[in-house]
């Protein structure tokens, strides 16, 4: 099935007295870029998590959210830097001492706010259990996110195939308006020679070679067929699903490039007009198709 780029998800579970919460956002992007915030003490997770989002997701730029609340404080140690906090000690006496402050007196509460003075640690535990815990509540977040991200892939598909088939319908406008075009030319042609001749008989096969000419290079049949082609591919791709936002996106570039030959070939008002309404869907449609995966 055909999913957006474009998604949220979001999944909690408490275990193991901690409540962990994971939410993820994403936007189109060329490719996968996936950026984590995960508190500092589980940055140990950050690989798996990774590892676990590109397993799901092919493209765009997704952010993960991890937040972790634990019920009690008993699984965190605070312990005191001595060195670092000497330096700063050091320092700040011999910046006292430069400004004439002999008495000054460093207290506790000073050397506690400059940083990594007091290291707030988790206490021993295992890793591993608690990487494979948030990746459970992972899994549950990319399922949500997965839903939302489908469900808007088929309004997606719904809109490309309906303008697919409105371009359909265009093209064959045009594949019955082309013939009349030689028809209509071959008649002028004859009309203005006997103007500039008037008395002098014309040559019938004159006329039919100018009109051969004139439809070999005004012909779009080649181009019609191939248009028709790719719609055809178009919807094989939609009916097939997975990640084929790139795939899709060089061929409406293949529709642009049959669309504009035909513009350039054809001088005849209608054909003209049917030709801008199809440029105008083929834009429409890749526009849309910049929001497939």
């Amino acid at each position: 099935m055909v999913k957006s780029m474009t998604g949220y998800g979001r999944a909690e579970e408490t275990v193991n007295g901690c409540t962990i919460t994971v939410e993820l956002r994403s936007v189109n992007n060329r490719y996968l870029d996936c950026n984590v915030r995960i508190p500092r003490l589980y940055l140990f997770s950050e690989d798996a998590i990774k590892t676990r989002v590109q397993s799901t997701i092919s493209r765009g730029k997704v952010d993960v959210f991890v937040t972790m609340d634990s019920t009690g404080a008993d699984d965190i140690q605070v312990s005191v830097n001595r060195p670092l906090a000497a330096q700063y000690a050091a320092a700040l006496r011999e910046l006292a001492e430069f400004c004439g402050a002999g008495s000054y007196h460093i207290t506790p509460e000073t050397l506690s706010r400059f940083p990594e003075v007091l290291l707030a640690q988790k206490a021993e535990e295992d890793v591993e259990q608690m990487a494979k815990d948030i990746c459970a509540v992972l899994d549950r977040a990319l399922a949500d996110f997965d839903q939302m991200r489908t469900r808007e892939g088929g309004r997606l598909r719904e809109d490309i195939l309906a303008r697919a088939a409105l371009i359909e319908e265009k093209v064959g406008v045009v594949e019955a308006r082309s013939p009349q075009t030689v028809s209509e030319y071959r008649t002028r042609l004859e009309s203005r020679m006997n103007e500039v001749l008037s008395n002098t008989q014309l040559d019938p096969a004159r006329i039919l070679t100018e009109a051969a000419i004139f439809a070999d290079k005004v012909a779009v049949d080649e181009e019609t067929v191939r248009l028709r082609s790719h719609i055809e591919q178009l919807r094989e791709m939609l009916d097939k699903g997975g990640a084929i936002g790139r795939k899709l996106d060089f061929l409406i570039q293949e529709f642009n490039r049959e669309a504009n030959t035909i513009g350039s070939k054809c001088s005849d008002i209608d054909i003209a007009r049917q030709v801008v309404d199809i440029k105008a869907e083929i834009e429409k449609i890749r526009e849309q198709v910049q929001n497939i995966e």
